[in-house]
């Protein structure tokens, strides 16, 4: 019997640290960071079969088709394949678009992941990993998930321990962040690489004083600040933008506090989440003696 259909559950990050330490001679902008998975998830549904490539998107801001990057995605694992494959992709989306929270990347590591285990598992871990790193910086992480330092544009992956458990509150602001446009300013603003990874990782139960983004600098907005001192206000051990923005997050000590801090953004969207071990969970699978690949 084959796989012919997979649901698994995309779980979305934060970076916990986000340090920019240089810029290669291509423009590529290199980086150290601490990304955590985290429970707030979208829903991707693979099947194989039909005509061509077909991606369907619950959040009618995100494109359908062609223009997803879970497209991308299935396009670069069937060159990989080396053979032709049909397949249909459908994402529910939960995770907040332009938050930062790496919401395609891991939709696109799901279609990745499900198609290799449909296919009889022909292309090993490192293989996926190349060609998650084609299809979108935040793409390799998603494939493994936990807590990981990610270097150079996201594809040197280090596993580490996972911090003393907080809980953390998101805030998506009803604005979104230029990524192309921060990485342009970050370019002109000449800001020091910070250096301090190699410390965060050591930090422990003190990590959420110690979080950084270097975006945060880059921005110098105040309507991120105030988000930031609206959570640590409000109980919140640290507050930081994630990734390039534009989604903030606090860490708080447990959920209760976590869930009444987030009534002080009534107008904003904001997601209670705990950290997760893995990027991608496969919810159920669907068997036929009918399909031959």
């Amino acid at each position: 019997m084959s796989i012919t259909e997979m649901t698994l559950t995309a779980n979305a990050k934060v970076n916990l640290y986000l340090d920019i330490t240089g810029v290669r001679a291509d423009g590529y902008h290199l980086l150290e960071t601490v990304m955590q998975s985290v429970d707030l998830c979208d829903v991707v549904t693979v099947s194989l079969g039909g005509d061509g490539i077909r991606v369907e998107c619950s959040n009618p801001e995100i494109p359908s088709g062609d223009g997803n990057i879970c497209h991308k995605a299935a396009e670069r694992f069937v060159r990989a394949l080396g053979k032709p494959l049909s397949v249909g992709i459908h994402v529910e989306k939960r995770i907040p678009h332009g938050a930062g929270m790496g919401g395609g990347s891991t939709d696109a590591a799901a279609v990745i992941a499900s198609l290799n285990t449909m296919c009889g598992n022909p292309l090993d871990d490192e293989d996926l990993l190349r060609i998650g790193a084609e299809v979108g910086a935040d793409v390799p992480f998603c494939l493994r998930g936990g807590t990981q330092v990610c270097r150079g544009i996201g594809d040197e992956l280090t596993e580490i321990a996972p911090f003393p458990e907080r809980v953390f509150l998101v805030v998506k602001p009803d604005f979104v962040c230029d990524t192309r446009g921060g990485y342009a300013r970050y370019d002109k603003a000449l800001i020091p690489k910070y250096g301090k990874t190699s410390e965060f990782v050591k930090s422990g139960k003190r990590f959420p004083k110690m979080m950084y983004n270097v975006f945060q600098s880059v921005y110098n907005d105040e309507r991120i600040e105030q988000i930031i001192g609206r959570l640590t206000d409000s109980g919140a051990e640290g507050a930081i933008l994630t990734g390039s923005g534009s989604a903030v997050f606090g860490v708080f000590p447990n959920e209760q506090s976590a869930r009444a801090a987030a009534r002080e953004f009534p107008k904003y969207f904001t997601a209670v989440c705990r950290p997760a071990q893995k990027g991608i969970i496969t919810v159920n699978s669907v068997l036929s003696t009918l399909f031959a690949l």
